[in-house]
């Protein structure tokens, strides 16, 4: 995305009260192009307007907020950021870290009662999401529905636990990180035995309560393995085709073949050393990883989880950014910048769906992408 100097990604909707003037009506300035917000040099067409606006858009891995300093969620929403939420046009929200270890139980208890409280006392932006029809109110109430999730299964000390947080709020778990834990072994994991015993039982435990199983971190036989043992569809909620960009973190074709045969859903993510091996990385060349699931599986299995929150990691505190990119394996080929040229602002919906429309997606193609195809999914695993 061409930006003029010294505008940055954060100040693209300028102020609070612009943006949230924007939501409400777009104004037009010619050829049927659309400014979202005047501090901003980008306009977008008509149609890519309106597909946003009326479609169901969910991110399927979108962190509330790249910045885990208590002061940032013990305080409330900054007007600002309130203003990015609600200009976003995303609804579904998946909020979901990886957490691992001894102590991964009472962290995960402390990092969900961190940041649902952080939602509920910010309820005139986010409303807490439980079931499919909560996602319908909070597009109809113009909130963003937070969906509370997992990246790893490591809280789960007990097959029992998976009910125990169901019932706290937790509605999707991925199995594994990039490592082996007690239920099956990770993307870089140099050797991979595929789902445990215990993974069975709690994969089981999961279908029983209505929690969205994931494998989006999770090796190729762990992936495979849980996508046959699962009775209920199951999510890849972020992750590319590693036809495309030959790295550990994507799914073989292989995967993603098993995974449209039991109704499940790939989220394509703009995670950049995911989308392409080299440069240049745009927008472009994460909607050809949408492209290949779509010619692989169908359109009705493919959607969004972008794997950043709306500003991206390139926005991160200087010393979470270095923290971050220090606690990965040399296999992860991180490059200088973790975004996606083109996705990685507060209004990155907008622009996939420019590039979807150049690509000649129909208006109902490009709303399932967007969401419509995980709220279906959400709708048939959640209880």
């Amino acid at each position: 995305m061409q930006q003029d100097k010294g505008i940055s990604r954060r100040r693209m909707l300028g102020g609070g009260a612009a943006a949230v003037a924007a939501v409400a009506g777009f104004p037009m300035i010619n050829l049927g192009q659309y400014r979202l917000n005047a501090a901003s040099p980008k306009t977008y067409s008509k149609r890519a307007v309106d597909l946003v606006r009326k479609s169901l858009v969910i991110d399927m891995l979108a962190p509330i907020k790249l910045d885990f300093r208590p002061e940032y969620f013990a305080a409330p929403l900054s007007e600002k950021d309130a203003a990015e939420f609600r200009a976003s046009g995303i609804t579904g929200f998946h909020n979901a870290v990886g957490v691992g270890g001894a102590d991964a139980r009472s962290s995960v208890l402390e990092w969900m009662n961190a940041w649902q409280g952080f939602a509920g006392r910010n309820s005139h932006v986010f409303s807490l999401v439980g079931l499919g029809t909560d996602l319908d109110r909070a597009k109809r109430e113009g909130k963003c529905g937070v969906i509370m999730g997992l990246q790893n299964s490591d809280h789960f000390e007990t097959v029992a636990d998976v009910k125990t947080f169901y019932q706290l709020g937790q509605r999707c778990s991925q199995l594994t990180y990039n490592s082996q834990n007690r239920l099956g072994s990770g993307s870089t994991d140099r050797v991979d035995g595929g789902i445990s015993d215990y993974g069975a039982a709690i994969i089981k435990a999961m279908n029983e309560v209505g929690m969205l199983v994931d494998v989006s971190h999770s090796g190729d036989k762990t992936t495979l393995d849980a996508i046959d043992i699962s009775t209920k569809p199951i999510a890849i909620t972020h992750s590319n085709c590693r036809a495309l960009n030959d790295h550990p973190r994507l799914k073989r074709d292989e995967a993603i073949l098993a995974l449209g045969k039991k109704s499940g859903v790939m989220g394509i993510t703009g995670v950049r050393n995911f989308v392409s091996g080299k440069e240049p990385t745009t927008i472009v060349e994460m909607v050809n990883h949408i492209d290949h699931v779509v010619k692989l599986i169908g359109v009705d299995h493919v959607g969004i989880g972008s794997d950043a929150d709306l500003n991206g990691y390139d926005d991160m505190p200087a010393d979470q950014y270095k923290m971050l990119k220090s606690g990965y394996k040399e296999s992860y080929a991180f490059r200088d910048k973790l975004d996606t040229d083109g996705f990685d602002q507060p209004m990155k919906m907008f622009d996939l769906t420019e590039e979807l429309i150049r690509r000649n997606y129909s208006d109902a193609n490009i709303s399932a992408i967007l969401g419509g195809n995980f709220r279906r999914l959400l709708g048939d695993t959640w209880l």
